[in-house]
This record gives C-alpha cells, sequence and structure tokens, in this order.
C-alpha cells in the first residue's frame, strides 16, 4: 500500500491575484473596505471576508504591508521597504514621506522600559495639497471682507 504524504501547498488563488492587484491599482494606500469596494465593481461575487482573508494572507506572506493609522482603519501598501507615512487631517488620504529611514532611531532612546523594541513606525498628519487648496478661497474671501 502507498503511503500519500500531504505538503500544506500555497496556492495562489484567482481572488488573491485580484486582491492584490487592487492595491497595486489603487496605489494610494487603501482601507481593506476599498480595496473590496474596488474589486466588488467588476466581480459582485467576491464577498468581503474573502477580500479581507486575502489581504491579511498577503501582509503575512510579505507581499503587501500593513500601515497602522492611530484612531482610524489601517491601510495596506504595496511597498515593502521600511518608510514612512503622512496622514491628511481632512480627506484621511495617505501618502508616503520622502525622508529616509532612520532605521537606528529605537537606538537614541535613553529607557526602553525593559522592551527590547523590534520595530517603529512614524505617522506624520498634516493637509494634503488637495484639501489646502479647498482652503484657499475662503481664506481669500474673509481676508478681502476686512
Amino acid at each position: 500500500m502507498k503511503s500519500t504524504t500531504h505538503k500544506p501547498v500555497t496556492r495562489n488563488t484567482i481572488q488573491r491575484d485580484l486582491v492584490l492587484e487592487a492595491v497595486m491599482t489603487l496605489r494610494n494606500h487603501p482601507t481593506p473596505e476599498e480595496v473590496y469596494e474596488h474589486i466588488h465593481k467588476e466581480h459582485p461575487t467576491v464577498s468581503k471576508g474573502t477580500v479581507y482573508r486575502n489581504l491579511n494572507f498577503l501582509v503575512e506572506s510579505g507581499q503587501l504591508s500593513k500601515i497602522p493609522i492611530p484612531g482610524a482603519a489601517h491601510r495596506v501598501d504595496h511597498t515593502l521597504a521600511p518608510h514612512y507615512h503622512i496622514v491628511c487631517k481632512q480627506c484621511g488620504r495617505v501618502y508616503d514621506v520622502d525622508m529616509p529611514y532612520q532605521a537606528k532611531l529605537a537606538g537614541k532612546i535613553r529607557d526602553t522600559g525593559g522592551f527590547e523594541i523590534q520595530e517603529h513606525e512614524i505617522v506624520f498628519w498634516g493637509i494634503c495639497p488637495h484639501c489646502g487648496k479647498r482652503q484657499w478661497p475662503q481664506t481669500e474671501t474673509a481676508a478681502r471682507q476686512k
């Protein structure tokens, strides 16, 4: 009798390809909900659970990175190299920051409180150029009225 050994197989499913393609196409650090909405437009049979499971798999397997945003939904990123982000306080869009990653930053902490620091994430907050332009006409109008 022949013995069969089942090897765990990690297969690349069509749904996983759709999720990865959506993140790459959106290129805007989407939330899982935004990825789902993007896929759902053309593939309405793909469930939200399927999208979320595949996003988790792609993050865990190192094909995407997860960006934790304090006070908001996390985002996913197709850029895997460590880097920083800036969030618009008005529209919530997330952008990459053009700044070298500070790999030695943790070494500058005087007292870690016993923590062994393994990584860090810095998120900057501000107003994006798009939202800033929407504010200018109101400011100029108010200045003229004085």
